[in-house]
């Protein structure tokens, strides 16, 4: 009797061994995961922080920088979690043939980020924008940030930040407004019986005075339409791009004073009804 109470005593202390044999070495596996992860995480930081440094001192297009370090990065972060994986005692080479194996459904999944880095590439190559420029794509208007793997983020004016897929931009329309010089327009109503040489002379006048409008190509000033309750005018001119706003804005102020001071009336949505007799 007493030799089976020793011998279960014997079986269960080595039970308790092993349990925390097991424990200690699952708890240094779990540490060592952990301890790859946050210096894994630390060199990332350091090796984005040297790539940035390096192309920032190159004349390289900004563009191409954004790309290559959103690149950089998503590769380094995918060997990071190779390398924890490979510390929790899962084999690389297994976890490598499970993703050999299941190809088609992995490709079939990333079939959209893998179009939209196609899309990064050919934006690369093409350079139908780039960093800095203000476009209009997709329904979004704003200034080009960075150009990445996946994503091109454009700044709105009210700085917002939108992410656009690189393979929506390359296949879409995109108006890209980094031109050196551009065109205003304006088209307004004037009160039926006004003397047309009256206004086209009021307009050039104050336009004459501001001298971010470009003397070529030639101001326009023309009779657009005769509308149902105005005689509509058309004006033109030419502008530096980094001028538009600035003029197209002005511009109409002008308008309504000195139209004002020149006794040109803006009229307003009139509609006759003739009574005929009963």
């Amino acid at each position: 009797m007493e030799l089976l109470q020793v011998e279960t005593i014997s079986q269960f202390n080595s039970v308790l061994s092993n349990l925390f044999d097991q424990g200690m070495h699952f708890g240094l596996v779990v540490l060592k995961a952990a301890a790859i992860f946050v210096i894994g995480k630390l060199i990332i930081n350091l090796v984005n922080k040297l790539i940035r440094g390096m192309l920032s001192k190159r004349a390289i297009d900004p563009s191409i920088k954004t790309f290559l370090s959103s690149t950089i990065n998503v590769l380094l972060i995918i060997l990071l979690i190779i390398s924890i994986i490979g510390a929790l005692g899962v084999e690389t080479t297994s976890f490598a043939a499970l993703l050999a194996s299941a190809g088609i459904a992995v490709g079939m999944a990333l079939s959209g980020n893998l179009s939209n880095f196609a899309g990064g590439l050919i934006i690369l190559l093409f350079k139908p924008f780039r960093v800095n420029d203000y476009i209009t794509a997709q329904g979004t208007e704003g200034t080009v940030k960075e150009i990445q793997i996946f994503h091109t983020v454009l700044t709105t004016s009210d700085n917002k930040e939108v992410f656009i897929p690189n393979g929506a931009l390359s296949s879409g329309v995109v108006t890209n407004y980094n031109v050196d010089k551009r065109r205003v327009e304006w088209i307004f109503g004037v009160d039926y019986g006004t003397e047309y040489e009256k206004v086209k002379s009021v307009v050039e006048g104050f336009l004459a005075e501001d001298e971010r409008i470009l003397k070529t190509p030639a101001l326009f000033i023309a009779l657009h339409t005769l509308g149902d309750s105005s005689v509509n005018v058309v004006v033109r001119v030419w502008v530096k791009a980094s001028d538009y706003w600035g003029v197209y804005f002005d511009t109409n102020k002008a308008i309504y004073e000195n139209f004002n001071k020149h006794g040109i009336n803006f009229p307003f949505p009139q509609l006759t009804i003739h009574h005929g007799d009963d």
